[in-house]
C-alpha cells in the first residue's frame, strides 16, 4: 500500500551532468552548438543530394542512407536543444512527463535506427553476395516495406519500455547524473528493483542487431576473399563506412544498456555520444569515404551558391 501511495511523488528530475563552472558551460555550449549545426547541415545535405540525383535516389543503398540521415537529424534534435538551453540558462530540471516523452522518442528513433543500420548490412549482403538478383529483390516497394518494418520494430520496442516504465513508483531521489533523460539513470530512481529487467530490453535489441551485423559482414568478407583485385576492393571500401558507423552507434549503446558495471561517468559519456556525437559524425563518414557522394554533394553545393 505504501508503495502505491508513493507512486510518482516526483514531479521533476534534476540533471547533474552539467559542470558548475560557468566558463566550462559556455565552452560546452559552443562545442555542442557547432556539432549540432554540422549534424543538421551535413545530414540535410545528404538527404537533398540523394533525392536530387536520380541515379542515387534509385539505389537501395542511398535510399537507406538518406533515411539514416533523417533519423540522425531527429535523434540529434531530441536532447541537444534542451541541453543547449540548459547550458545558457543554467537550468537543470525537466518535468516528469517531459522526461518520459524524451525517453520515448529517444528509444523510438534510436531503436528504429538500430534496425535500419542492420537492414543496411542486409542490403550490402544482397548487393555483394547476390549481385545478379540484387536490384530485382531490393526494388523500391520492397525497400519501403523493409523500412516500415524498422519503424514498427522501433515502435514496439519503445512502447514496451514505456509501458513498464510508467508503472514504476518514483518516490525520490530525483537527480540524474546525465545531460538528458535516459532509461538506465531513470530506472535507478524507482522505488522497486527492476533495473536488470528493464535495461535488458534495450540491451537485447542492441545485442541482437550487433550480432546480425557481425554475421552479415562475416559472410561478406568471406565472399570477397580472393576478389580484392577485381570488384572486391571497392565493395570492401564501401562497407568500411558502414562498419565505422556501426561501431560508433552500437558500442556506446552496448556500454549503456548491457554493461551496468561501468562507472556513471562512462555511462554518461556513452549516452551523450550516441545521441549527439554519432549523428554529427555519420554524414562526415559517409561523405568523406564515398567518392560518388562527394561529387554529388559538390554539384549541389555549387548549384546552391549560384
Amino acid at each position: 500500500m505504501d508503495q502505491v501511495n508513493h507512486t510518482r511523488v516526483i514531479t521533476e528530475f534534476i540533471f547533474l551532468g552539467h559542470s558548475n563552472s560557468r566558463p566550462i558551460q559556455l565552452l560546452l555550449f559552443v562545442l555542442v552548438l557547432a556539432a549540432y549545426a554540422i549534424c543538421l547541415m551535413g545530414n540535410l545535405l545528404i538527404v537533398v543530394t540523394v533525392h536530387g540525383e536520380p541515379h542515387l535516389s534509385e539505389s537501395p543503398m542511398y535510399f537507406f542512407l538518406a533515411n539514416l540521415s533523417v533519423f540522425d537529424i531527429t535523434l540529434g534534435s531530441l536532447a541537444t536543444p534542451k541541453l543547449l538551453t540548459d547550458l545558457v540558462s543554467c537550468n537543470r530540471t525537466i518535468s516528469f512527463m517531459g522526461c518520459m516523452v524524451q525517453i520515448f522518442f529517444i528509444h523510438l528513433i534510436g531503436g528504429t535506427e538500430m534496425l535500419l543500420v542492420t537492414l543496411m548490412a542486409y542490403d550490402r549482403y544482397m548487393a555483394i553476395c547476390h549481385p545478379l538478383t540484387y536490384m530485382a529483390k531490393m526494388n523500391r516497394s520492397r525497400c519501403i516495406s523493409l523500412l516500415a518494418s524498422c519503424w514498427v520494430g522501433g515502435l514496439i520496442h519503445t512502447t514496451t519500455q514505456m509501458f513498464l516504465l510508467l508503472k514504476l513508483p518514483f518516490c525520490g531521489p530525483n537527480t540524474l547524473d546525465n545531460f538528458h533523460c535516459d532509461l538506465p539513470q531513470v530506472i535507478k530512481l524507482a522505488c522497486v528493483d527492476t533495473y536488470i529487467f528493464m535495461v535488458a530490453n534495450s540491451g537485447l535489441l542492441s545485442l541482437v542487431c550487433f550480432a546480425i551485423l557481425l554475421i552479415s559482414y562475416g559472410i561478406i568478407l568471406s565472399t570477397l576473399q580472393g576478389r580484392f583485385k577485381e570488384s572486391g576492393g571497392k565493395a570492401l571500401y564501401t562497407c568500411s563506412s558502414h562498419l565505422t558507423v556501426v561501431s560508433l552507434f552500437f558500442l556506446p549503446c552496448l556500454f549503456v544498456y548491457l554493461v551496468p558495471i561501468f562507472s556513471a561517468s562512462l555511462d554518461k559519456v556513452s549516452s551523450v555520444f550516441y545521441t549527439t556525437i554519432t549523428p554529427f559524425l555519420n554524414p562526415m563518414i559517409y561523405s568523406l569515404r564515398n567518392q560518388e557522394m562527394k561529387e554529388a554533394m559538390g554539384r549541389h553545393v555549387i548549384y546552391g551558391l549560384k
